[in-house]
């Protein structure tokens, strides 16, 4: 053994230096209230302790008809007034309609000025120099907080839009105006609104559940654990009664979608399309619809042929997957340290997801505060220019632009570090996306290697190394983290292009350019599959790496030729040994998903007192399934990485040797009786 790419290695600790660094200024630079806090007209955050404004924490706008977008609103690039406030309005109201009654009704001017500036308490100044200087608003709207800023309070009656039950409402300049005028500045804020109630009952829903939820995982756990230890033994009757276990399932969920398409069968409203009744937050109306069950069960049946034709057609490599997979579950057996291993790359992982978050967010809020003219007039030539507010009011342009106002814009700066945000921002991505393959990189060929020591020991398990995941994981990180930081550069720098193409394509959404859209797809496409491309080679390059400890290059060569070699046998057993993994993932998922359905529904007698109350019972179960795929997924990968390694010390084990005794084979003889062709020369004890 010695070090390999050695240059990939100084560059890689070089730029991990430097990331830290970035970190550090973007820590100092940077400050999160930004985007805790909203931010008025005058740059303070609202609801921040210790400041005037720490009882006021929603954002309140004077004239919400000048937002285009909510998007703007929650940008803070909306052309009005903005103040922090203590409570949104809870009622219709005008400045001028409180000008004329404040003398005998002081309590309506009292409520009405907690929405003016600070300060301000001058009911006589004239309604022209108020909407001129912008002291105080035009009207008020009833409106609730949602994202910490005031938004109308908008609901649909009879399918008519209304604003607290009101469909018109006075705008403060003596015009009556109809609440659909507010639909452009507040396009979309009903399903935004929606959306956020949703998300209030499914926070809800875990904050009750969750242990309920980590119980069903721990399931998925011990049945993973489980089946990977009975495949040492068992691996042919298991992996049938995974596949036959998930046609039973699919099969039950097709009766269970039949049953209630044909219970729903003259029930008022069932025979509604998706399409009548359209979006609805409660998604249980949609399966009161026949037409939901009967997409359901359409495509279940759909997944079932599949799955019965693919094995008919692939019965005879079935049995030699299963014959490797044997194998894998002894080396499994021998090995089990291997299993916990995904925990290690996991961990790793999420560090560098805390640190590109962490990082990101102070990038994203290291700028200052940037003040811009703000002009009623359409004409003011100073309109949008930076402004000092410190000193606006001495300059000349209220003068030239009567109720001109120097207010907050957005959060930047002119120096060096600010213009180049953006790149820091790049390069914040690129290296998460390099560490992230490098982690996945270091935790195959720590795998493979500890795998090669079963494959490669003449006599099993007698000359199998004592610690062989430790010493493969030591060898990976002394002598080839340079290997594996170039593999991961390669995969880096492809995924970035993605992002990239990606980002391109969501602001070109709307082009009308057809030979745009056109060129980006294939793009998209082309990059997709270089990159499903690159990582088959790099798993292969890093399984030769352990084995003979030669550079990336060199070894993503030998393996790529090696299977080229033998593409038959990888066509027939790598991608049948998937199509079986995954079928077990499927099992696992689906058997404590069941459990789940069963258990949240309420349909288990001994645990009815225990299911708690939800709003939403998929909420639980979806978890449920997606967490326990995930956990199996992290079993089932060993598995999928020993078997690959297997294969491929097969494949060189094959050629390098013929089984006589100087060249004896080092596979195991049941493993040569289905795979190879010449007769095993007997091995020395």
């Amino acid at each position: 053994r010695h070090c390999t790419d050695i240059i990939c290695c100084v560059i890689f600790i070089v730029i991990i230096l430097g990331y830290i660094a970035l970190g550090v200024v973007a820590w100092v630079h940077g400050d999160p209230r930004k985007v805790i806090y909203p931010t008025d007209s005058y740059g303070q955050f609202c609801g921040q302790r210790d400041t005037l404004n720490e009882n006021k924490t929603i954002l309140f706008y004077f004239n919400i008809l000048k937002c285009a977008s909510p998007v703007v609103l929650i940008n803070l690039q909306c052309p009005t007034t903005q103040l922090c406030v203590s409570k949104c309005p809870d009622r219709f109201a005008t400045y001028i309609d409180v000008q004329a009654s404040y003398r005998y009704r002081p309590d309506q001017w009292n409520y009405f000025r907690q929405f003016c500036k600070p300060g301000f308490n001058n009911p006589r100044k004239s309604i022209a120099q108020v909407l001129r200087d912008e002291d105080c608003p035009s009207m008020i709207i009833p409106s609730r907080p949602f994202l910490k800023r005031c938004f109308p309070d908008f609901s649909t009656k009879n399918g008519v839009l209304t604003v607290a039950n009101q469909t018109t409402f006075k705008d403060g300049r003596g015009k009556t105006r109809n609440v659909t005028d507010l639909r452009e500045a507040a396009n979309g804020i009903n399903n935004v609104l929606d959306a956020r109630s949703v998300g209030m009952k499914i926070f809800e829903d875990y904050a009750i559940s969750w242990y309920w939820i980590l119980i069903g995982l721990f399931i998925a756990m011990m049945l993973s654990l489980l089946f990977l230890v009975l495949l040492r033994f068992t691996a042919g009757v298991l992996f049938w009664i995974f596949i036959f276990g998930v046609i039973g399932i699919i099969g039950y969920g097709i009766w269970h979608c039949y049953w209630e398409y044909d219970h729903l069968k003259g029930i008022p409203g069932s025979d509604l399309t998706v399409y009548d009744i359209g979006f609805q937050t409660d998604f249980k109306v949609y399966l009161q619809l026949r037409q939901t069950w009967l997409a359901f069960m359409i495509i279940l049946c759909g997944v079932e042929v599949i799955i019965i034709l693919m094995l008919i057609f692939l019965r005879n490599r079935i049995q030699i997957a299963i014959a490797l997979l044997k194998e894998g579950s002894r080396a499994i057996g021998y090995i089990m340290s291997t299993l916990f291993y995904p925990i290690v790359t996991f961990l790793l992982i999420a560090i560098c997801i805390s640190y590109w978050a962490v990082t990101a967010v102070f990038l994203a809020t290291s700028g200052e505060p940037v003040y811009k003219v703000m002009a009623n007039q359409t004409l003011c030539k100073y309109a949008n220019l930076t402004c000092d507010p410190e000193t606006f009011n001495t300059t000349n342009v209220t003068k030239l632009c009567p109720g001109a106002q120097c207010t907050f814009a957005f959060y930047g700066g002119e120096s060096l570090y600010h213009k180049y945000i953006f790149i820091f921002q790049l390069a914040n991505a690129f290296v998460f996306l390099w560490l992230v393959n490098f982690a996945i990189a270091l935790g195959q060929c720590t795998l493979a290697g500890a795998f090669a020591s079963y494959y490669w020991a003449y006599r099993k398990p007698a000359d199998i190394p004592l610690w062989p995941l430790f010493s493969s994981f030591g060898r990976a990180i002394r002598y080839h983290t340079g290997s594996l930081a170039f593999g991961a550069l390669i995969l880096a720098i492809v995924q970035l292009i993605r992002v990239i193409l990606e980002y391109l394509d969501h602001k070109l959404k709307g082009t009308q350019n057809s030979f745009t859209r056109f060129l980006l797809c294939c793009l998209k496409c082309c990059f997709w599959c270089l990159e499903k491309f690159l990582k088959f080679i790099n798993r292969n390059a890093y399984i030769m790496i352990a084995i003979y400890g030669k550079n990336f290059c060199t070894s993503a060569r030998e393996a790529f030729f090696l299977l080229m070699r033998n593409v038959v046998r990888v066509a027939v057993l790598d991608k049948v040994t998937d199509f079986l993994l995954f079928l077990g993932k499927i099992l696992v998922a689906g058997g404590v998903g069941v459990l789940a359905f069963f258990f949240f529904t309420q349909r288990i007698p001994v645990f009815g007192q225990e299911v708690p109350m939800l709003n939403y019972y998929w909420v639980p179960l979806l978890t449920v399934i997606i967490g326990s795929y995930l956990v199996a997924h992290g079993f089932f990968s060993v598995y999928a990485m020993c078997v690959d390694t297997l294969f491929l010390c097969f494949c060189e084990d094959l050629e390098r040797n013929d089984g006589s005794t100087a060249k004896p084979y080092f596979m195991s003889a049941s493993l040569h009786r289905i795979l190879g062709k010449k007769k095993l020369s007997p091995k020395k004890a």
